[in-house]
This record gives structure tokens, sequence and C-alpha cells, in this order.
């Protein structure tokens, strides 16, 4: 069963899931919020998914950033339309920040590193990463 990672945003959410062995994890898509329960809704009659990993929004000094509540919205909505999907929390800090440098050292030009989708879709690829290797 495969492990799915959401790096929430009120405009876009980047997702990203390990194989079915849990070893590599990919960038799967990047979905608009509207959007995101019909595109799981799809996801889920063909693949089986274990865990939901959302990114935790956190500011420096540990407390709760701007973005909290609308993650924490997100969380609750896919609690009530996948209850058997457990959900879990990980601080995503800096998570975008790596995202950029990551696609600036793949040789990637400025246009790439502007684009946000692309970022989402690599910061849920890191946060889902940071999960495995926090599990190991």
């Amino acid at each position: 069963m495969r492990i799915m990672a959401f790096d929430y945003g009120t405009k876009r959410i980047g997702i990203a899931v390990t194989d079915p062995l849990q070893i590599i994890a990919t960038g799967l898509d990047t979905i608009h919020p509207n959007k995101i329960i019909d595109f799981l809704k799809t996801y889920l009659q063909t693949e089986q998914v274990e865990r939901f990993i959302v990114g935790e929004p956190k500011q420096m000094d540990n407390t709760p950033s701007q973005s909290a509540p609308h993650v924490k919205g997100f969380v609750n909505l896919l609690k009530k339309t996948f209850p058997e999907i457990p959900v879990e929390m990980l601080d995503e800090r800096f998570t975008s920040k790596m995202a950029s440098a990551v696609i600036a050292q793949s040789g990637m030009g400025k246009k790439a590193r502007q684009n946000k989708e692309l970022v989402d879709n690599i910061s849920a690829v890191i946060l889902l990463q940071g999960w495995m290797e926090k599990t190991r």
C-alpha cells in the first residue's frame, strides 16, 4: 500500500506518493483545493493508500503559521471523507525553500524555480521523504 503526502495551499495542493513497497517518494500532481476530493476518490479506485501525510505549517518559533486553520480544515475534510485512512501531520518548515534549491541544482532555469506548481509538487515529495526517513 502507498503513503500519500500533501503540501496544502489555498491555491494549490502538491501531492506525492510512495511506490507500493514504500521505498521511493514521487511527485504525483498539483491540484486546486476545490478538486482534491474528487481527485482522491478517483485515485483510490485503483490504488490503495495506507496513510495520508499533511504538511503542518509552523513558524520558526514552533507556533502555527497563518495557513494553519486552512490546513486543519483540509485535515478534517480528509478524515470525514476517508475515515479508514489515518492522517498524520508533519512539520513542513523549509520544504518550499528546499524544493526551489532542488530545482536549481537540477539545472532547470529560473522559470522552473518560479513555477509554483512544480515547487508545491516537489515540496510534497520532500515532506513524504522526511516522513519515510523518520519512520524507518
